[in-house]
């Protein structure tokens, strides 16, 4: 079983699997000296983070025997309610936090510490059943998500009349996921002028592996998430290019990592309660170490550029 295909299984179980105790979220364990460490903590947030973040904690566990790395995913507003709460040592968003989370956090002493680990596309995604969408407008994006019925499309056909003449099936992240907050800033908000979060007669999900499964069902659906869903399932599922007004671009590593995928590439975050300590920060400089950021890379994600991961680990560090 490969790395990738390991993460899948993993995560269509974990919103049931994983059974969160208070004092799991946070470090239980001072670093001893040399190798030996110990210890537990949770890390909560954002299904995009999440094959990141699990493919450091095995790698970290494999090393360090007596370290525990438990993982919930939340998305990211249910993980970030989470680590104000106190219930995680981590948790990772696919935006930047808002101010309004700021203050929860504030509100029971916690500051959150920003720690920048990859670089991801957020996928436009067909069945690999649709033979018809080779790419896709920013504009065309918006009249299919928006609110305003004015604009708003239903039909493959409103879009493009050699398009079939067929319903479009929609599939999403829910409300408290940073993909969903990125996802309508870009896409929605330049072009309607509006603080709207676009339609809602969608079928949303927290776990992206369950957007595959809806999106691979229909020749006719659309829905987006993580280019990294995209890699894990190549077999059922498609990127489209999508084109900002410079012609189709696809969102491949070097697309996004050279600012040409525009406007759906954006940056991955972990938060800690303050700046990384003892367990937490030792997991931290192992993902932005070289062997961390080549499992960034092996999972579908876009490891930090040379100058900005330095900046990165001295942060940490």
């Amino acid at each position: 079983m490969t790395r990738t295909t390991s993460f899948a299984i993993l995560a269509s179980g974990l919103l049931t699997a994983v059974a969160l105790a208070g004092c799991a979220g946070t470090d239980s364990s001072e670093t001893p000296a040399g190798d030996a460490l110990s210890g537990q903590f949770t890390i909560t947030g954002s299904s995009t983070a999440y094959p990141v973040g699990q493919a450091w904690a095995e790698e970290f566990q494999a090393m360090h025997r007596d370290v525990r790395v438990d993982y919930n995913v939340l998305g990211t507003g249910g993980g970030f309610q989470a680590f104000c709460r106190g219930e995680a040592g981590i948790t990772g968003a696919s935006r930047p936090i808002k101010e309004s989370e700021v203050a929860a956090c504030a509100a029971n002493a916690i500051t959150p510490f920003e720690v920048q680990v990859a670089i991801d596309g957020l996928a436009v995604v067909v069945s690999t059943q649709n033979t018809f969408a080779q790419d896709i407008t920013v504009d065309e994006l918006n009249r299919i998500w928006t609110a305003d019925t004015t604009k708003q499309v239903n039909r493959w056909s409103e879009l493009r009349p050699e398009w079939p003449d067929e319903p479009i099936a929609l599939y999403g992240p829910g409300t408290n996921s940073g993909t969903f907050d990125y996802f309508v800033e870009v896409i929605i908000h330049p072009k309607d002028g509006t603080e709207t979060k676009g339609r809602s007669d969608y079928t949303p999900s927290e776990d992206d592996n369950i957007l595959v499964q809806g999106i691979a069902s229909s020749p006719y659906a659309l829905g987006y998430f993580g280019l990294a869903y995209v890699h894990e399932n190549a077999d059922k599922v498609r990127a489209v290019p999508v084109d900002n007004g410079a012609g189709p671009v696809a969102p491949t590593n070097e697309n996004v990592e050279g600012g040409r995928y525009a406007p759906l590439a954006r940056p991955i975050f972990y938060y800690t309660a303050g700046e990384p300590t003892g367990l937490v920060q030792e997991f931290l400089k192992y993902g932005l170490s070289d062997d961390g950021q080549a499992l960034v890379e092996e999972v579908g994600y876009i490891p930090l550029p040379a100058d900005q991961l330095a900046q990165v680990r001295a942060k940490v560090e």
